[in-house]
């Protein structure tokens, strides 16, 4: 498939896909944000990225091919919880192109839409920034070029529907991990013709830019930013991941990485900088803010080094002014137990003392 022109593409999705009439803005939380005091303006990206200072993400939802097949259905008390935690973000995961019509023009699912808009009303409702982070399109990893005008017009309705919430509610992020077929240089054109989909009508929303290659923090130098000024980098970390994933199910090979400690030795500690400060370094020459979209520990590892870890981490980013998102709630990452109803204490304090 070659590639239409930017114009010309525009025009086909303005003139033939399906609007999605916009989410009400949502009620004003009655519980104080601990954002709310944040001052906003028109160019504070940087301020804005503060909103995702402590985020956590909703993982195994609804990024699962239905909600609730890998275990985690959203519950309105979640919101409520998060919040009070100290949490000031909640990174949500969806599976888009789960939802939607394989052929022109590539309908989202009404219903589906409708749950995406529960979620939103009822984070923003406690006070929690909303990132919509189009997760598993895995037909676009695998055939960038045939699946362009489909994830385009997934944009489009996704951003008609929410133009009317406020900038700083709701953050979007067009692509989880780009890898595959969708090399660098190809996530690269590819992010230059979604982001005009997203700013004809949210010409200032915050929009979060994933690196390539799984989004690998080395990969950052390979990103080429559109002059935009308001977009955050992201980048996401589970290294060692010998240690962060060890006995995972779906990882070949990971039943024999059981039993990998991590201790936080300086020799560790060293790697981590080696990755974070060539980012910190880049961001800053480009003059972008950087979220830290993931980063985690599988439930297999000990308790006493996933804390150690995770805390590393959390305060590597927060020492160079990252925001984090901690992968994930309530599922084999998570820092809730849903089945006790509670929150694991230890691994909650290393992300919030």
């Amino acid at each position: 498939m070659k590639t239409a022109p930017l114009c010309l593409l525009a025009f086909l999705l303005a003139a033939c896909l399906p609007t999605s009439m916009p989410l009400a803005t949502p009620v004003a939380s009655k519980t104080p944000s601990p954002t709310a005091t944040i001052p906003m303006t028109a160019s504070s990206i940087f301020e804005l990225n503060r909103r995702l200072a402590r985020t956590i993400n909703l993982g195994n939802a609804l990024e699962a091919p239905n909600e609730g097949d890998w275990g985690v259905t959203l519950q309105e008390s979640y919101f409520v919880g998060i919040a009070e935690a100290g949490f000031t973000a909640v990174r949500v995961p969806i599976r888009f192109s789960g939802h939607a019509g394989n052929d022109f023009p590539y309908t989202i699912d009404p219903r589906f839409f409708e749950r995406i808009d529960w979620v939103v009303g009822n984070a923003t409702r406690v006070g929690l920034t909303v990132i919509l982070d189009l997760h598993h399109h895995g037909e676009l990893f695998e055939n960038p070029s045939g699946e362009r005008m489909r994830f385009l017009a997934l944009w489009q309705q996704i951003a008609a529907r929410y133009r009317e919430v406020p900038d700083e509610q709701v953050f979007f992020e067009p692509l989880n991990e780009p890898n595959g077929k969708l090399t660098p240089a190809a996530w690269n054109e590819l992010f230059a013709l979604v982001l005009p989909v997203l700013r004809a009508e949210n010409p200032t929303r915050p929009v979060i830019v994933d690196a390539a290659e799984w989004g690998n923090a080395r990969a950052v130098p390979a990103l080429e930013l559109p002059a935009d000024p308001n977009l955050i980098l992201s980048f996401h970390y589970y290294e060692p991941f010998e240690f962060t994933h060890q006995g995972a199910d779906w990882m070949d090979g990971s039943q024999a990485w059981l039993g990998t400690p991590w201790e936080g030795t300086p020799e560790q500690l060293t790697i981590l900088a080696q990755v974070f400060d060539p980012v910190a370094a880049w961001a800053e020459q480009e003059n972008v803010p950087v979220f830290v979209g993931e980063f985690g520990t599988y439930e297999q590892a000990d308790l006493g080094s996933r804390v150690r870890w995770t805390q590393a981490i959390r305060q590597a980013a927060e020492q160079r002014g990252f925001a984090w998102g901690y992968w994930e709630f309530c599922a084999g990452f998570g820092v809730y137990d849903p089945l006790a109803n509670r929150w694991r204490h230890e691994l909650l304090q290393a992300l919030i003392p």
